[in-house]
């Protein structure tokens, strides 16, 4: 189907503010991918705030011209689905799985702000854990010192509490 002038700017408009929204752009052929599978990886990639669509190969370049992602315009060939997304950990994972699954479904290359990946990277990168993991992993780590010398403050005054129970018991 061919697009009118305006259609076609509206396009690339709304590709580039999603751009400039993005830390990371997975880019993938889908040859052969049936519709209902197509179907369950935008459902996942919409729960997981990724913008994911199949679009024209030269309306993505335009919208990726002369932004940290214009190295990934060489990769642009054949029919691509793109997956853009503010957390580059999740955007990979996403699609990673996806491909994991479905044999038809392959991940040609990505990239972050000025940085084009393979897919390869893509793969290495959905298998780091996520932002909200690391966070929680980190504030673990800062909780324990605390929490342990709290336990040991805590313990004097039990131990108090149980050798008066133990005077008291022997009496």
């Amino acid at each position: 189907m061919s697009h009118n002038l305006d259609e076609k700017k509206a396009v690339v408009a709304e590709v580039s503010d999603q751009i400039t929204k993005a830390q990371a752009i997975v880019i993938a052929e889908y040859r052969g991918l049936g519709v209902e599978q197509f179907t369950r990886l935008r459902v996942k990639a919409r729960e997981s705030g990724i913008y994911f669509r199949v679009i024209k190969n030269t309306f993505v370049r335009r919208a990726v011209a002369n932004t940290p992602f214009s190295g990934l315009a060489e990769s642009m060939v054949g029919p691509l689905a793109y997956g853009i997304g503010s957390d580059p950990v999740i955007t990979a994972k996403v699609l990673h799985e996806f491909a994991k699954d479905n044999d038809r479904f392959i991940i040609k290359a990505g990239a972050m702000a000025g940085i084009v990946m393979s897919d390869k990277d893509v793969a290495a990168l959905a298998v780091l854990p996520s932002r909200e993991e690391l966070l929680a992993r980190l504030l673990g780590t800062l909780q324990a010192p605390i929490a342990k010398f709290v336990r040991t403050l805590n313990e004097v005054p039990s131990q108090f509490v149980r050798g008066l129970a133990a005077v008291r018991d022997g009496k």
